[in-house]
């Protein structure tokens, strides 16, 4: 059992909705998910996103756990159906500037900031997020057990996938739309190859020692 708003309790088996519909009944609605994709690619932005829902949607869950085709299209129902939804983007530049942490908690409180509803309560995934302006509750594994964080999960999922494989386009060496700048072997190869481009992160120990290798060459 998870205790959370003035000292109630939610059931492990209360289901992907159990915690909106207990926050639900005290009174502290919307309910807010907050959660981020790419935080641990090497290239590519990263990318929060913020999703208020009302009622249920059919397939939402964790996006890790759905393929892309299912991706996609409870990408469209949340878009369509969702109460309020917005997205946030982090440059790989600032990701760098800031360091992979501060970058993902500001955007994560960005894309909060950013929905014209706002909320009552904020659930986010795995660590608290402070600076939010409402009370909020960290849920471990929340994008597999809160339904308004899988839906967050699933938009910033998507929006990232559809921005690296457009990335690709520009630069097809890299063949950023099959591993979407995470650090696959494949990806390592084409970093060692080709070395970096600006869409990857300088902070990443790999791709800091392509650079150096490039300029011993």
């Amino acid at each position: 059992m998870t205790r959370f708003a003035k000292g109630s309790t939610i059931r492990r088996d209360a289901g992907l909705y159990g915690f909106e519909r207990a926050l639900a009944r005290q009174g502290l609605t919307p309910v807010a998910g907050v959660d981020e994709a790419g935080r641990g690619a090497c290239a590519g932005p990263l990318v929060a996103a913020a999703v208020v829902l009302d009622r249920p949607i059919p397939g939402i869950a964790d996006s890790k756990l759905l393929t892309e085709a299912r991706r996609e299209t409870c990408f469209d129902l949340i878009m369509k159906r969702a109460t309020d939804v917005s997205v946030v983007v982090v440059s790989p530049q600032d990701c760098d500037q800031m360091g992979m942490h501060v970058a993902n908690i500001s955007a994560l409180r960005r894309a909060l900031a950013r929905l014209a509803v706002r909320p009552g309560y904020v659930l986010t995934d795995g660590f608290p997020v402070d600076g939010l302006g409402v009370p909020g509750l960290a849920v471990w594994k929340g994008d597999r057990v809160a339904a308004s964080i899988a839906a967050a999960s699933i938009v910033a999922k998507v929006t990232r996938d559809r921005m690296m494989v457009e990335l690709h386009e520009h630069y097809p060496q890299y063949d950023f739309a099959t591993h979407k700048g995470y650090c696959t072997s494949l990806h390592q190869e084409r970093i060692d190859e080709f070395g970096p481009c600006v869409e990857h992160r300088r902070r990443f120990v790999n791709v800091r020692a392509a650079m150096e290798g490039a300029a011993h060459e």
